[in-house]
């Protein structure tokens, strides 16, 4: 190989990773400004938070019938 398809070789290198790098502090710049935009619009019209309520559970206080009721069916099986 010759000395000047390496340097053709470096330079096309250098370039494709030049404009990778600059792609890619483009795309941070505009991300940054993008939530600076959302962060200000988010101050302007907030979104609305909806409290969740915890389910009221029911309290059986009379287990007895149930224990009753389930202990007559086995017995009538049998």
């Amino acid at each position: 190989m010759s000395v000047e398809n390496w340097i053709l070789g470096f330079t096309l290198m250098g370039i494709g990773m030049g404009t990778v790098l600059l792609f890619l502090c483009v795309l941070i710049g505009s991300m940054r400004i993008m939530s600076t935009i959302v962060l200000y619009l988010n101050k302007i019209f907030p979104e609305k938070v909806e409290t969740v309520q915890k389910a009221v559970k029911k309290v059986v206080s009379n287990d007895d019938e149930a224990i009753a009721v389930a202990l007559a069916a086995i017995m009538a099986r049998k």
